[in-house]
């Protein structure tokens, strides 16, 4: 079994700062890609930031300058530092993990249950 779990979201005024941490573990040979995704109320789930395991990131428009990702290849790790934070990233956030359990199995993502951040104006 693979688990992701996620810490740090909360409530949050306009402007101010939260951190997110995801942490992958159980039967892992390898991870490709760790990431973050969020999902508000009545639209589809999109991509915040992500980091491949060389150490190259995507981030989404709207957060560009304001969310870092970082990653702990070692503790199997991500963080998500965002600030300047907007009404508009109020969300559910989800972490992502894109791996392979053995060497011979196939590229699978996983995701963790989700944390809720709230950005108040």
């Amino acid at each position: 079994q693979v688990q992701l779990v996620e810490s740090g979201g909360g409530l949050v005024q306009a402007g101010g700062s939260l951190r997110l941490s995801c942490a992958a573990s159980g039967s892992i040979f390898s991870i490709r890609t760790m990431g973050w995704y969020r999902q508000a109320p009545g639209k589809q789930r999109e991509l915040v930031a992500a980091m491949l395991s060389g150490g190259s990131t995507n981030y989404a428009d709207s957060v560009k300058g304001r969310f870092t990702i970082s990653r702990d290849n070692a503790k199997d790790m991500i963080d998500l530092q965002m600030n300047s934070l907007k009404p508009e990233d109020t969300a559910v956030y989800y972490c992502n993990a894109n791996l392979k359990r053995t060497r011979l199995s196939g590229w699978l993502d996983y995701w963790g249950q989700g944390t809720q951040v709230t950005v108040s104006s």
